[in-house]
């Protein structure tokens, strides 16, 4: 297949296991690290249209199967990995970790502390409606730039993604690269307190030292269309698997952390299918202990090994 010319990196049958934090995963067709912003727009411009496209962060909430993924993968990094603060707007590159942003603009006095223990970078919380602590993107949204299958910048209000729980509508094919927040005003030495407490808490409950990629399933709670919680009722997918009797349990190198049962993670040699089996094997658990199906938090692409 011929691919345009490029100024980044251009990489045939890149695998995708060292790039999620699983540690699995087949190979994608091709990957794409973009030099800057117009060698991204120059080469989606360029690629056929037939050529399927998926844009990928640092793979904190993503399991590649075993067959790999039969795309150009998109993986962005320095060039668009800038933070900048004016007043309360923040505005970060999509490859930014939200960690950096959380602690830049608390350093500046604007309080974005909710994106301080979230894994991953701005563009994939953008489009997963990250949240924690009961705020979520949707809650700081302002706009967002991203490059268009033909190559041209566009820009995307909160009416363009409509934003859901753990979700938004991005149109296919299209990539983040940039997104502006506005956050509540607030006193540095206090914002970095409050993270600090935030990180202490993660590392007490959660297997923050383990290859997991974050809550494997979401939380059943009703939520609004903006993403926040409307108090219709607030089941923990963490609850709902321990009372399934599926804490601790196994499939090859997989396993549902003793720690907190709602994180996947991978003991040292599994495979993607055990990963996704035994997710799938939690999920039947749970309805047949409740009645309640639990619906995946973490992404699952590519295809399944021949």
């Amino acid at each position: 297949m011929q691919m345009p010319e490029v100024r980044g990196a251009l990489t045939p049958g890149k695998s995708l296991s060292e790039l999620t934090w699983l540690r699995v995963g087949g190979p994608a067709d091709w990957l794409f690290q973009p030099a800057d912003l117009a060698d991204l727009q120059g080469f989606l411009a360029g690629l056929g249209a037939d050529v399927s496209v998926f844009p990928m962060g640092v793979g904190s909430n993503l399991i590649v199967r075993d067959g790999g993924l039969r795309a150009v993968v998109i993986r962005l990094g320095r060039g668009f990995n800038g933070i900048s603060v004016d007043g309360r707007r923040v505005t970060a590159g999509a490859a930014a970790l939200d960690a950096h942003v959380a602690r830049k603009a608390a350093e500046a006095g604007v309080d974005l502390t909710f994106l301080r223990t979230i894994p991953g970078s701005i563009g994939g919380a953008v489009r997963m409606n990250a949240g924690c602590y009961g705020f979520y993107v949707a809650d700081a949204f302002v706009s967002a730039q991203a490059v268009a299958r033909d190559g041209t910048l566009v820009t995307l209000g909160p009416d363009d993604l409509r934003f859901e729980y753990r979700q938004s509508h991005l149109p296919d094919g299209m990539v983040l690269v940039e997104a502006t927040f506005d956050g509540p005003a607030g006193d540095p030495a206090e914002l970095a307190a409050r993270m600090d407490e935030q990180i202490a808490k993660r590392d007490a409950s959660q297997p923050t030292k383990d290859r997991s990629a974050g809550s494997t399933f979401r939380n059943p709670a009703g939520f609004s269309s903006t993403g926040r919680a409307d108090d219709v009722h607030d089941l923990k997918a963490w609850k709902l698997i321990d009372d399934a009797g599926m804490r601790g349990a196994t499939r090859g190198g997989a396993q549902m952390s003793p720690k907190h049962s709602n994180f996947l993670i991978n003991t040292g040699a599994a495979t993607a299918a055990d990963l996704e089996g035994l997710g799938e094997e939690v999920r039947k658990k749970v309805y047949d202990s409740c009645g309640i199906t639990l619906e995946w938090e973490i992404m699952r692409v590519g295809e399944p090994a021949a």
